[in-house]
């Protein structure tokens, strides 16, 4: 299993209550399940993730499937909520 660190910004962060916080899993599905049910009592923090995207040690997980991504001793996880903008 290994340990590293979730961020979450803007949306995520609000939602999580925190900037950061510890993993130990050892895929993106089991990190990002753990960290659900370290937040049951709030609950828009499992719909905020459900419209995320992630990158994993700066790689974008894309459409892979969460169970596939394996997670590194040391690594990141970064959860990046949906957001408006762009060129006018």
């Amino acid at each position: 299993m290994a340990s590293g660190t979730i961020r979450y910004w803007a949306a995520a962060k609000a939602a999580a209550g925190t900037a950061e916080e510890p993993y130990e899993a050892t895929t993106l599905a089991g990190a990002l399940q753990r960290a659900r049910d370290a937040h049951t009592e709030r609950p828009e923090f499992a719909r905020v993730l459900l419209r995320c995207s992630f990158l994993v040690d700066g790689t974008p997980v894309g459409t892979r499937e969460h169970e596939a991504v394996r997670l590194s001793e040391g690594g990141t996880v970064e959860v990046l909520p949906p957001f408006a903008g762009g060129a006018a």
